[in-house]
């Protein structure tokens, strides 16, 4: 019987949460744990530069989710806007379409995942935060096999991996070129970093000298990051947004991220129709729920997240139907996410990202910032135009189901604006369909943008037939690909706990079972 579970988009830091349940850790411990180790397994993801949300339910509840993404720079006597002829554009091959980045020091913005992980440690953790980073810190030294799929994206990214020398000191130790799969990258530098997070806390950074280190290296790159933005940073308590769906509860990330809010609309519109009993319903149901949701994103969607009313308002505009005519997005994504239940039925699921990454690895301390003023789909209204102090929006969204008071799943996904349909997709497999995390996550999806459905080559052939019949603009996908997201779930299954990491970007799961043993699912 497995009494506890962690998935993750990457096998080792599923481990380092098993093992941190089995040392007799919270939820919140194991997805810590994963989520330091994800820094080292996947360092261009994630890391002490990137910003992210945690959705915690302890025991009993109730829920409430941390807000640690990323803010604008630029606060204080020395703060500067973003001149946006200070990005560096490089064009990334995904597929067959090229999608432009931006990148380079003006394109960071201030990090909140340490200050994240710090107070999580203290509200809802038991281990010391020390012990958490141990593994991450003994991995980053040891060396990271690099497995295919992250060769492939370390491959498409490589001019962003090689933009500065501190950059391509650690993603160029195979002779100036990309790791291949199967390759070794050491980072001792980013393991003195983890272990003095270890050590000091989120202080190193936003008070410390990691911080000192980051300004010194960033006042000399052009980056606009100042010691008053650090200083300033603190994480935000929101209360989660709940869609009560089928008879349970959906809990996900809440304004001003937009990710939780498309999630909880297409649940209300699909939650109007019947369950599904075929596949042909199944992938229906999911598209139009997803159009309706889509048809919300206007121009104004973005700018109007932080208002007041934003949720009001967009409830009682979802019968409208008013299309938006936003352009599909075919970007790679710069996000990963754990989830993790404890055998107490505490729940955690804890979504970071680093955008596509900034190319910037401070010197002496291994740390990859993220890119998050140079990422299009921040900043609506352009570059630069995002006042300083600023929480940016999301599409991240660490969700939760919950039957009353018993936890049924903890999931969440990467893959820029397909996490949100890979999540859908998911929660309404496991909660119509029964379905077994593994199963769920494996099962082919589809994903609704810019007018036309992606459809993941796997989608049985009379279910396209369906998709094709009610209207929808099909574009056919051959196979299976990590564009259609990377969902880690943990959930009840026939042996206790079930989990399963996507394989579409080489995931793991593990399991404690009830001698405290540790057990790859």
């Amino acid at each position: 019987m497995i009494t506890g579970a962690v998935a993750a988009g990457s096998p080792l830091a599923a481990r380092a949460g098993a093992d941190a349940l089995a040392a007799g850790g919270t939820a919140t411990d194991a997805v810590i744990a994963g989520a330091l180790m994800s820094a080292v397994a996947e360092s261009v993801l994630t890391g002490p530069g990137a910003g992210g949300f945690l959705l915690v339910r302890p025991p009993g509840g109730p829920a409430t989710l941390l807000d640690f993404f990323v803010s604008v720079p630029g606060t204080g006597p020395g703060g500067r806007v973003l001149d946006p002829h200070d990005l560096h554009a490089f064009t990334v091959p995904f597929g067959t379409v090229e999608q432009v980045f931006h990148i380079g020091a003006a394109s960071c913005a201030v990090p909140g995942m340490l200050a994240g992980l710090d107070l999580a440690s203290r509200r809802f953790g038991r281990i010391p935060l020390a012990d958490l980073a141990a593994p991450a810190v003994r991995q980053a030294r040891e060396g990271v096999m690099i497995g295919e799929q992250a060769a492939y994206l370390h491959e498409i990214l490589a001019e962003m991996l090689m933009h500065t020398p501190s950059s391509a000191a650690i993603y160029g130790q195979h002779g100036g070129r990309p790791t291949p799969p199967g390759g070794t990258i050491w980072m001792p530098d980013l393991a003195e970093s983890l272990e003095r997070f270890g050590r000091e806390g989120a202080a190193c950074l936003y008070d410390g000298m990691l911080g000192e280190e980051l300004i010194r290296y960033l006042e000399v790159q052009g980056g606009l990051i100042t010691r008053d933005d650090l200083r300033a940073y603190g994480v935000i308590e929101r209360t989660p947004l709940e869609v009560p769906f089928r008879g349970v509860t959906v809990l996900t990330n809440p304004p001003p991220s937009s990710g939780g809010t498309l999630i909880s609309a297409a649940l209300h519109h699909l939650g109007q129709n019947p369950p599904p009993v075929d596949d042909d319903g199944f992938y229906l149901g999911l598209a139009r729920a997803e159009a309706a949701a889509n048809s919300m994103r206007g121009p104004e969607f973005n700018a109007s997240l932080s208002d007041d009313d934003f949720l009001d308002r967009f409830w009682a505009a979802l019968s409208g139907h008013e299309t938006s005519g936003l352009p599909p997005s075919r970007k790679p994504t710069g996000t990963t996410h754990v989830s993790a239940i404890d055998a107490e039925g505490g729940m955690a699921s804890l979504s970071s990202s680093n955008g596509s990454g900034s190319g910037v690895v401070v010197p002496g301390t291994g740390i990859m910032l993220n890119n998050m003023l140079g990422e299009s789909d921040l900043n609506p209204g352009g570059f630069g135009t995002l006042p300083a102090g600023v929480r940016m929006t999301s599409m991240m969204a660490p969700t939760l189901i919950i039957d009353g008071d018993r936890p049924v799943a903890s999931l969440g996904s990467a893959g820029s604006n397909r996490l949100r349909s890979a999540i859908l997709a998911v929660v309404a497999d496991l909660v119509d369909g029964n379905a077994l995390p593994r199963d769920a996550v494996a099962r082919p999806r589809i994903h609704h943008e810019g007018g036309g459905l992606d459809v993941e080559g796997g989608v049985p052939d009379n279910a396209v037939q369906a998709l094709r019949a009610d209207g929808f603009d099909l574009r056919l996908w051959t196979e299976s690909n990590l564009y259609f997201g990377g969902v880690s779930a943990v959930g009840s299954g026939k042996r206790g706990l079930e989990a399963a990491g996507d394989p579409r970007r080489g995931g793991g799961a593990f399991g404690v079972d009830e001698h405290g043993e540790v057990i790859e699912l």
